[in-house]
């Protein structure tokens, strides 16, 4: 695997890239700025052409876009079902735009962060065309909900879509058994303890 390192306090080299895996305590996301988006890559980023950073997250198609999920949708997103991609718009990195969010920068190089765009297109399904339309208002102003690819589970939830991210992007991210956001940000913390 190539190295993964965390953002550094004295600046980094022009072929890199600076990320942040975002968790507010029970969901994660990857996030990344709009303008290192490579042309022809994620093209639903269109739908934000404002916005400095997005943020993507992973879920069950039912629970990730529903306010107050019921017992049943609860229980229904524990076995295999659709899922969906939702992407938010912030103007400021993940831990500045939310008060409740905790934020863990990363320094990614080129090839890695080439991999972690291909991750993130990959992980819309669109059926053979150029680009998927949302399918559902997101969970904030102005967010978005989109058809994914994949099927989630209790043993495949939006941590471990997350994990399986920075671990395709070539990070040293153990996938089995990330379930939880603390499983996945607890491993980010060990890469470089202090």
């Amino acid at each position: 695997m190539l190295a993964s390192v965390l953002w550094p306090a004295s600046g980094m080299a022009a072929d890199t890239h600076r990320i942040f895996v975002s968790s507010n305590g029970w969901h994660t996301g990857i996030v990344i700025a709009i303008s290192d988006i490579p042309d022809g890559r994620i093209p639903e980023a269109a739908d934000f052409s404002g916005a400095v950073y997005l943020e993507f997250g992973w879920g069950d198609a039912e629970f990730y876009p529903t306010p107050d999920p019921s017992v049943g949708m609860t229980l229904r997103a524990t076995i295999p079902g659709p899922a969906v991609v939702h992407v938010a718009p912030l103007d400021a990195p993940p831990g500045m735009a939310f008060s409740d969010v905790a934020e863990i920068p990363l320094l990614l190089g080129a090839e890695q962060f080439a991999r972690l765009v291909d991750y993130l297109h990959d992980s819309f399904e669109r059926d053979g065309k150029h680009r998927v339309w949302p399918n559902a208002r997101g969970l904030y102003r102005f967010s978005m909900f989109y058809p994914a690819t994949g099927r989630f589970h209790l043993f495949n939830t939006c941590n471990t879509w997350t994990a399986r991210g920075l671990a395709q992007a070539g990070l040293d991210i153990r996938v089995a058994g990330v379930q939880r956001a603390e499983d996945l940000m607890q491993q980010l913390r060990d890469l470089n303890p202090e």
